[in-house]
C-alpha cells in the first residue's frame, strides 16, 4: 500500500488506516528500534518503543511523506529510551568503544579560542565597512552567492556589486593589517 493510500484510508476510516500504517511500517520501525536499543534494552523495551512511535506518528501526522517522518520519530524515541536505559543501568562506556567521545586536548582548545577571537575581529571589521559593502562581503564569502544573486538581494546591478566587492576587499585588507 502506498503512502497516499494509507493517508486516504486514515481519513475515511481511521481504524483501518492505523492498521494499514502499522502493517506497512512495522518492520521498518522495529529494525530501527532494535539497532539503536541493542545492548541497552530488552525485547519488551523495543516493543514499547515501537508502540510509542506509532502512537506519536498517528497523533502528529500532518500529511507529510510517511517513511522519513516515521524514521525520524522512531530514531528519536529509541535514542531517548536508550539514554534512559543507560542511566538506569549505570552503564559505563569503555575508552576503546566507538561510543566514547574524546575530549579535546587543551592545545586544540587554545587554537579554537584563538580562531574564535580572530573570527570575531574579522566580523567587526566587516561591519565597519558599512552597508552595502558588509552585506556584499558576507553574502559572497559566507553564503557563496554570486554577483547576480547579491544584486537581486540588495537592488544593485551585478557589475556594481562586483566593483563594490573589489573596493570593499581592499578596504578590509587595510583594516585587517593588524591581524598579521
Amino acid at each position: 500500500m502506498t503512502d497516499p493510500e494509507i493517508l486516504s484510508l486514515m481519513d475515511s476510516s481511521p481504524q483501518q488506516g492505523h492498521r494499514a500504517l502499522f502493517e506497512e511500517y512495522y518492520s521498518y520501525v522495529y529494525s530501527i528500534a532494535v539497532n539503536i536499543l541493542r545492548g541497552y534494552g530488552s525485547a519488551e523495551d523495543v516493543e514499547e518503543c515501537v508502540v510509542d512511535t506509532f502512537a506519536s506518528v498517528i497523533n502528529n501526522l500532518n500529511g507529510e511523506a510517511l517513511k522519513p517522518f516515521i524514521g525520524t520519530v522512531t530514531r528519536n524515541k529509541a535514542l531517548n529510551m536508550r539514554r534512559a536505559l543507560a542511566g538506569h543501568l549505570g552503564r559505563k562506556i569503555s575508552i576503546d568503544s566507538d561510543e566514547f567521545i574524546e575530549l579535546p586536548s587543551s592545545e586544540r582548545l587554545e587554537q579554537n579560542i584563538e580562531d574564535s577571537e580572530r573570527t570575531t575581529l574579522v566580523l567587526q571589521r566587516i561591519k565597519e565597512l558599512g552597508e552595502p559593502d558588509s552585506i556584499i562581503i558576507i553574502q559572497k564569502f559566507y553564503y557563496e552567492r554570486n554577483a547576480k544573486e547579491i544584486g537581486r538581494l540588495i537592488g544593485m546591478k551585478p557589475a556594481a556589486v562586483r566593483m563594490r566587492c573589489t573596493r570593499a576587499m581592499k578596504k578590509l585588507r587595510s583594516l585587517l593589517g593588524d591581524l598579521d
